[in-house]
């Protein structure tokens, strides 16, 4: 890796994880912050992946985060059409409200 060496890659991996977490656990009120914690904890994830296979030269790590990504990007767009038709039926979406639903 010509200018990144692989500890420049893990610290930053490892900084977006914690900001992912710290994400999830100090806003739990809006729904779309923690979609993207989630997100943000996956690209941390496909960071070290990446990394990891450069400094291997093998390119499974490469496969895996491009695998990531593929289901990063379904999750991310079923879960907003599922907040978008509860917005929709209910005019807001608060935690606290999704939790209580019945159906």
């Amino acid at each position: 890796m010509n200018g990144l060496e692989q500890s420049h890659l893990i610290t930053l991996s490892s900084l977006l994880f914690c900001i992912g977490i710290s994400g999830i656990f100090l806003n739990r009120k809006n729904v779309i912050s923690l979609l993207m914690s989630i997100e943000l904890m996956l690209l941390s994830i496909n960071i070290n992946f990446v990394a990891f296979s450069a400094f291997l030269h093998d390119l499974v790590g490469q496969i895996f985060a491009i695998f990531i990504l593929t289901v990063a990007g379904a999750e991310a767009a079923i879960g907003l059409a599922i907040l978008v038709i509860y917005f929709n039926n209910n005019k807001n979406i608060e935690i606290k409200n999704i939790s209580s639903m019945k159906g």
